[in-house]
């Protein structure tokens, strides 16, 4: 292939971030419809343009739940295949701040609530990928990285 022809097609991930708040040994998670199924998530979205990735986390979390919140570490950052996209997820740990309980949530999301590890597990609805369960292990083991490590260029 010359340098002059693109590729027919490139690899491209979605690039989402997810928020881990936890509260009184709970942590805030959304249900949502995806299709015809509800499910259990992390608030998590997709990375605007021109935006940074803690600004989406606070920003999601806000439009998914109501709550806003302040970004304290990042946790853990995951590439994840499903069956027909690619994902490259920053998970985020951050503090609940203030709740707007008249907030309208995003489309889908039928309502913010907050659950221990053990009442994620039990809970009928299921997860939304394997990095909702991941994520949270990840933090309850203690993962805590500095924000620093995040960069933009000018």
């Amino acid at each position: 292939m010359s340098s002059t022809s693109e590729p027919e097609s490139r690899f491209a991930p979605r690039v989402t971030v997810a928020t881990i708040v936890p509260r009184d040994g709970r942590f805030l998670f959304v249900e949502e419809w995806v299709g015809e199924q509800l499910m259990l998530n992390q608030p998590a979205g997709h990375l605007d343009a021109h935006e940074t990735l803690a600004h989406a986390a606070v920003r999601e979390t806000l439009e998914e739940t109501g709550w806003q919140v302040e970004i304290e570490h990042l946790v853990a950052i995951y590439q994840y295949d499903a069956a027909d996209v690619s994902f490259v997820r920053f998970t985020f740990a951050a503090k609940a701040l203030h709740h707007d309980p008249m907030r309208v949530l995003d489309v889908g999301i039928t309502r913010a609530l907050w659950l221990s590890r053990d009442e994620l597990i039990a809970h009928a609805a299921p997860h939304r990928s394997p990095m909702v369960l991941a994520g949270l292990d990840v933090y309850l083991a203690g993962a805590r990285h500095s924000l620093a490590v995040l960069r933009g260029v000018p």
